[in-house]
């Protein structure tokens, strides 16, 4: 079978909603092709920078790489996933020089060649994200290890929002909390909930293709007992006690939620929120605060936001 590689030159900012565009779209195989990977400082213990080629990458900006079936639609999909791209700037967010190209090839060498970008990282104190085709033995007593297939959808689930997510749970969530994930993608954050002790998580995302992926992570990494997975949009009709809530999202859609974020926490439980850049991070502070939260923490990581905020 013969695929289409769609390239679409962007920036950091749009990673995300870009790639659940591709997502959504019935895209495969997602490669982001970002030059801050070539000079980033971090222990090469698993020399996952070894196989980077800079030539491989654009000068400025990122390129977001999917995988289209080359058949009688596709002319379609394409003109369907350039018009979404360009709504995104009604949300102001920067799509840089948005140039879309594409190129053939063949399933064989699409099957192989993408996986060579994906290593096992270890993303917090605890947390390892391995993909299910890598052999990894933990190098410590209390590591936990979650295992992950970026052809599935969403990722590798080492972005910088997803990282800066699952640091927060690490230093807040304590044993038999009750979570919620609003946006659960891949359910990588209810996944890692779970690792950390958490008693049961509820995961809800809108696409029915996040809501696939994140069970059949969360059975590959034998927490399909603990997590359960709806369909929802946000907390839409949602009526329960949680002792955490994270999100992992656009700032846009983070204040569309805040007041039910609230009625959904316990006396004292927390609200993560995450995907935030910098030209929204006063926005979304001052809607929490105006909610009555009280901003525990505010993580960067590149040029990403992150808020801890506890319900007093």
């Amino acid at each position: 079978m013969k695929w289409s590689e769609i390239s679409i030159h962007t920036t950091n900012e749009a990673i995300e909603p870009i790639s659940n565009i591709l997502h959504e779209t019935g895209a495969s195989g997602l490669v982001i092709e970002d030059p801050l990977d070539l000079v980033k400082v971090r222990e090469n213990v698993f020399g996952e920078i070894y196989d980077l080629d800079s030539s491989e990458y654009p000068e400025e900006g990122v390129r977001i790489k999917a995988y289209l079936p080359m058949n009688s639609f596709l002319g379609e999909t394409i003109e369907e996933i350039k018009q979404a791209i360009n709504n995104l700037l009604i949300y102001d967010i920067d799509l840089g020089r948005n140039q879309v190209s594409l190129s053939e090839v063949n399933e064989e060498e699409w099957a192989t060649a993408w996986k060579k970008f994906y290593k096992p990282v270890k993303i917090s104190k605890k947390i390892t994200i391995t993909p299910t085709w890598e052999d990894y033995t933990p190098v410590s007593s209390d590591e936990l290890i979650i295992e992950l297939d970026p052809g599935m959808a969403f990722g590798t689930g080492t972005h910088p929002t997803t990282v800066l997510s699952i640091q927060a749970l690490e230093e807040y969530l304590n044993t038999n909390d009750t979570v919620i994930d609003v946006g659960c993608g891949s359910g990588v954050l209810s996944i890692a909930a779970g690792k950390l002790g958490a008693k049961e998580v509820f995961a809800y995302d809108l696409d029915e293709v996040a809501v696939a992926s994140t069970r059949l992570n969360a059975k590959v990494n034998k927490m399909d007992q603990r997590i359960t997975v709806k369909q929802n949009n946000l907390l839409d009709n949602i009526d329960m006690e949680a002792k955490v809530i994270v999100s992992n999202i656009l700032a846009e859609i983070i204040v569309r939620f805040i007041d039910d974020a609230w009625n959904n926490l316990v006396e004292g439980g927390l609200f993560i929120t995450s995907g935030i850049i910098q030209n929204k991070k006063q926005h979304v502070k001052d809607e929490l605060e105006k909610q009555g939260f009280e901003i525990l923490a505010v993580n960067e990581m590149e040029d990403w936001i992150s808020m801890v905020a506890r319900k007093n």
